[in-house]
């Protein structure tokens, strides 16, 4: 019993450094009142070291991930299918989750910032289509407004490095280590988000007032109780796609301890060993399971493609914007995916898809990257239960359609 509760408070010791670091902010926030900006540079200098770092911290982790990459003709259709099942799954639940804030509304009197967003450049769609893709010169890259090009330009150094075969190994190690070397800057600089958010969060409460601490209660509300839906009703119906009401008891007779070892890690990596022994008493062949399971705790996050939509929809009401409009609730579905794909490989790489949403929105980011973060923490557990659970029903639907697997 001792072990378990070592391993909790090991587990969820980031969090609960951040929750402790944002109620002490909030406490002083709410004694000293406007006397806590003397503590704001606190909070700037842990924002600005987050922001120097993520862009050398993106590019070696995504060249490194595509440049170790392993090929065989064999599993080609097995690896469509599997990109096909995660796609699908994902945007259905970001689509589940705009449902639900349209449902709730979470941007009813919660202007609490009026900031005026970046300078966004007018032009023709294919221009704008081109400045987010791209950027115009390579030190331009090297912009936090650049991260989408950042984004297509590691996968293409990657992809580079892998068709060179040998005479690409010098420089494939060099990403390796790059990418071992900012993953230890990050978690070097995430030891101080306790003080910097803390330091934040009393500048946000003894400016904007203590009603500041009402508006999480809602968007969280709303995210658990969506979650949850999702989890019992949709896990469901993709148990019945797999195999119908045999598959359906299947997986949720093997899906417990996977379920219970994603809230008590909070870490989808972390799942994948009881992921695998579940899918192998699920009956999943192991060259599926194999390959599913370990692909898509990295690649395939349903919670997190929710948590996002959240963030977008909560920063569109803090400024005062209106989110109904088509187009940007399609860029925010293609955000979720690629937030999905950016955040599993890069420790709290959730911060890193925040800062792709904020940057392509044009929000104020010294004041939507905080508020994001907050809301990422508080959401976190549910967040991963749903997105390591979702790698072992997904393998079941992949089994399904690549093997014709039929659960007897």
């Amino acid at each position: 019993m001792e072990v378990n509760k070592i391993n909790f408070l090991q587990s969820y010791s980031s969090i609960l450094w951040l929750l402790g670091g944002i109620i002490i902010g909030s406490i002083f926030g709410l004694v000293f009142g406007e006397d806590v900006l003397i503590i704001k540079p606190l909070g700037d200098i842990f924002l600005n070291l987050l922001f120097t770092a993520i862009i050398p911290l993106i590019f070696f982790t995504i060249g490194s991930s595509i440049a170790n990459l392993e090929r065989t003709e064999k599993l080609g259709k097995l690896f469509v299918i599997m990109i096909l099942v995660f796609l699908a799954t994902i945007l259905i639940s970001a689509i589940v989750m705009i449902c639900a804030v349209y449902l709730f509304p979470i941007h009813e009197n919660i202007a609490i910032a009026k900031v005026p967003f970046e300078e966004v450049v007018s032009g023709s769609a294919g221009d704008q289509i081109a400045k987010l893709l791209t950027a115009n010169d390579f030190f331009e890259l090297l912009s936090r407004k650049s991260m989408l090009a950042l984004i297509i330009f590691s996968f293409l150094v990657g992809f580079a490095t892998l068709q060179s075969g040998e005479k690409g190994k010098a420089f494939k190690s060099f990403l390796d280590s790059g990418n071992e070397v900012m993953k230890q800057l990050l978690n070097i600089i995430m030891k101080s988000a306790p003080i910097g958010l803390g330091a934040y969060f009393a500048y946000q409460v003894g400016v904007f007032g203590p009603q500041l601490l009402g508006v999480y209660a809602k968007p969280m509300a709303v995210y658990y109780a969506a979650c949850i839906f999702y989890f019992f009703v949709f896990f469901s119906l993709y148990a019945f796609v797999a195999g119908g009401k045999r598959a359906f008891k299947v997986f949720w007779s093997n899906n417990i301890t996977p379920s219970l070892t994603a809230v008590g890690t909070c870490s989808s990596i972390a799942t994948i060993p009881a992921n695998l022994d579940a899918a192998e008493k699920m009956g999943i062949p192991s060259h599926v399971r194999n390959l599913v399971i370990p692909l898509g705790a990295p690649l395939h996050k349903d919670g997190s493609s929710m948590s996002s939509i959240l963030k977008i929809t909560f920063l569109f009401a803090m400024f005062g914007k209106d989110f109904s409009d088509p187009m940007t609730i399609l860029l925010a579905l293609g955000i979720t995916v690629v937030v999905s794909i950016v955040e599993g490989g890069i420790p709290n790489g959730g911060y890193i898809g925040e800062i792709l949403a904020i940057t392509v929105y044009g929000f104020p980011m010294e004041q939507a990257l905080p508020v994001a973060m907050i809301l990422g923490t508080l959401v976190d557990p549910i967040a991963t239960l749903l997105n390591a659970n979702g790698d072992v029903i997904c393998s079941m639907m992949v089994s399904r359609f690549s093997e014709k697997t039929k659960w007897e």
